[in-house]
């Protein structure tokens, strides 16, 4: 039998003709009506709060009238046990309940409506019925089924208003990750995976061996009920920091160990590798491997999630909401702060309402499961309300403080000569300057930052600098610099700039080129400084991954003041073209021939090029093309079968790189409809 119906092992204390011979749990059925559909081949999957339908079927036929049934929900040490009710009666909406329809009655089977309250923990459940006579009992365990959070129900903490928005924050496997320079932002697509087989399982696992399950598993069952609780629980697991959770962070070094975070495409892969490792941590993890993971097991569970990127983000080690930075007078950055701005982080927010707060914080919740700093001693954040950080309610549960700076910390620079600061400036916008999610229903971005931060002061700077023009892979790099003289005298200045390579999350590291000049300006003129970088002063320098910082110091000859302007941005690479023949909407368990191929732009000979190809759900193994040397104008070319063995959206990855450069230099994807 498969799993929509199954034989019972029951006892009966007393033989009559009252055996039952399966049970049917109508799985198709309650998938479909529970928006449960894709996560479990094997078993029942419904939600909280809505009736779900299982069908009892016997050898004899029954005569209801003289029988009663109850049924028995177990979880853990604790049980529920309740009648079936042959009448028209309401569920109660804080009990568990069962009643069948006048419809649903025959002599051989009956349908039984199963309903549990709506603040029920979330879990998997065992289900017994018990059959009672004048002179007889039979007690029978029916099996098991798994119960998840139900947003599409007004009284669950996590329900949603908007059909578009549960399509998008519960249903999409699909999704989006903004990388990059809050002026170079990058997408990077994610399959979030949570459809593909046992990563439900994953998923409960996660809950049956977090240390409160383990240290008492009662109590952690009582207060499944709550997502705060759930939350927390699931963020610390997704870092193995304090427990058996999924994912090793890693951010420099070495990755042979492992895997490196930038090659991860989705989370079922990694969820995959937990199980099967007996939950040993999958190397390696960084911030948004991380917040991928997190969203795939929230939207499992049924809280509505979404992946989001801060862009210059604070970590603030001393807790006082300000990050200092310190520089040389020509414009090098020193690494001489224990507090740091990523270029970008990213955490996931999560939707519910807070009944432990104000109906104010209700909405939005951040939630960061990167292993950052302890929240009441586990590495842990959140979750916290974003309505809470915008309106700076430092005291507010969870994390708040720590939220708030990584989105509008004020930045101090300070320029430092021979040990002494001969140069100070405060800046309160840098931080959280862009803050971004996918839009529902589209790949375009969402810009969030409104949400975090109330103020929107403008910059009074007295240096700025900007790219003339967004540069590619192979094309100089062309900066524009801007001096305004506020004063009522001329003024006589040297400018110096450098730039360096960094990673998103570090502080750069030796700069590769600079400049300096002498110039004077008049009162109240503005001058406007051009530079250009040549490629050859950079190209072999970089992978895609890579960010490049320019700083430059302005410094009055006179006064020795000296002023600081700094941009961070990505050069973008060359595209891998990416072809399906017959378009990009296939049928499953069909060949489709894909043909994928990366042009040489570079204007020199490339040695060991690699071009890669993968995609879960759509190809077995990493499909490699290698060549010795890819001359200018060259392209290096990959023709691969790809069949998909499940619906859904897919994605088809390649990545180029070669010996010159220290790692992949040009990513691209595909997104594939898969129907049946």
């Amino acid at each position: 039998m498969d799993c929509m119906q199954q034989a019972v092992n029951g006892r009966a204390l007393i033989a009559d003709h009252c055996q039952l011979k399966f049970i049917n749990f109508e799985t198709q059925h309650n998938h479909a009506t529970h928006e449960t559909a894709g996560l479990s081949a094997h078993q029942l999957v419904v939600r909280r709060g809505w009736a779900f339908k299982v069908t009892l079927v016997f050898h004899q036929p029954i005569n209801w009238s003289k029988h009663s049934l109850d049924l028995e929900v177990q979880l853990g040490n604790n049980s529920e046990r309740f009648p079936v009710h042959f009448t028209a009666q309401c569920h109660s909406p804080l009990r568990w309940s069962a009643r069948v329809f006048p419809d649903d009655v025959h002599s051989h089977s009956v349908s039984v409506h199963v309903c549990s309250p709506v603040l029920s923990s979330v879990a998997s459940y065992h289900l017994l019925l018990h059959i009672q006579s004048h002179h007889n009992m039979h007690n029978y365990e029916l099996g098991t089924f798994v119960l998840l959070c139900n947003p599409w129900f007004k009284d669950d903490p996590v329900s949603m208003p908007l059909e578009v928005q549960l399509q998008e924050y519960i249903q999409s496997d699909y999704g989006l990750v903004y990388v990059g320079t809050h002026q170079s932002v990058r997408q990077q697509p994610w399959a979030f995976g949570q459809y593909e087989s046992g990563v439900l399982e994953a998923c409960m696992q996660l809950l049956q061996v977090s240390p409160q399950h383990q240290s008492d598993r009662q109590t952690d069952y009582l207060r499944r009920v709550d997502p705060v609780y759930l939350c927390r629980v699931l963020c610390a697991m997704v870092n193995c920091n304090d427990d058996l959770g999924v994912l090793a962070g890693k951010w420099q070094g070495s990755y042979k160990d492992g895997v490196s975070p930038t090659e991860w495409t989705g989370s079922a892969e990694i969820l995959h590798q937990w199980m099967s490792s007996n939950c040993s941590p999958v190397r390696y993890g960084q911030c948004w491997v991380f917040a991928c993971v997190l969203c795939t097991v929230l939207r499992v569970l049924g809280i509505p999630s979404r992946v989001v990127t801060v862009f210059n983000a604070a970590h603030d080690a001393n807790a006082n909401l300000t990050i200092e930075e310190y520089y040389s007078s020509r414009g090098e950055k020193f690494n001489l702060s224990k507090d740091s701005i990523w270029n970008f982080h990213v955490w996931v927010e999560c939707w519910m309402r807070r009944v432990d707060l104000r109906e104010e914080f209700d909405g939005w919740q951040v939630v960061d499961p990167t292993p950052q700093e302890k929240s009441a001693g586990v590495f842990c954040c959140g979750p916290c309300p974003v309505s809470a950080v915008q309106k700076r309610c430092l005291r507010c549960p969870f994390d708040a403080s720590f939220i708030l700076a990584s989105v509008d910390a004020d930045v101090i620079r300070l320029i430092v000569r021979d040990g002494l600061v001969v140069g100070r400036s405060m800046d309160t916008e840098w931080v959280g300057q862009l803050i971004y999610t996918k839009n529902i229903g589209s790949d375009k971005p969402e810009n969030l930052t409104h949400t975090y931060k109330a103020r929107t002061s403008p910059p009074h700077l007295e240096v700025s600098m900007d790219m003339e023009k967004a540069p590619s892979m192979g094309d100089s790099i062309c900066l524009c610099v801007t001096v305004s003289n506020h004063s009522s005298h001329p003024r006589f200045l040297t400018e110096h700039l450098n730039a360096q390579l960094k990673h998103y999350n570090s502080s750069p590291h030796e700069n590769f080129w600079r400049t300096h000049r002498q110039l004077e300006i008049q009162p109240f003129q503005v001058l406007t400084l051009h530079h250009s970088i040549q490629a050859s002063q950079y190209k072999f320098l970089l992978t895609q991954d890579d960010i490049v910082n320019i700083a430059v110091v302005v410094k009055d000859m006179r006064s020795k003041e000296r002023v600081l302007a700094t941009q961070e941005f990505n050069i973008c690479s060359h595209q891998i073209t990416i072809e399906i023949e017959g378009g990009d909407s296939i049928q499953m368990k069909k060949n489709y021939k894909t043909h994928v191929s990366y042009t040489n732009h570079c204007g020199n000979v490339l040695a060991g090029a690699v071009l890669c190809v993968d995609g879960y759900g759509l190809l077995q193994n990493k499909h490699e093309t290698r060549l010795a040397l890819l001359q200018p104008g060259e392209s290096i070319q990959a023709s691969v079968s790809i069949m998909a063995s499940s619906p859904g959206t897919k994605l088809l990855h390649g990545t180029f790189s070669h010996s010159q450069s220290p790692g992949v230099v040009c990513r691209s994807f595909q997104k594939i409809s898969v129907h049946d």
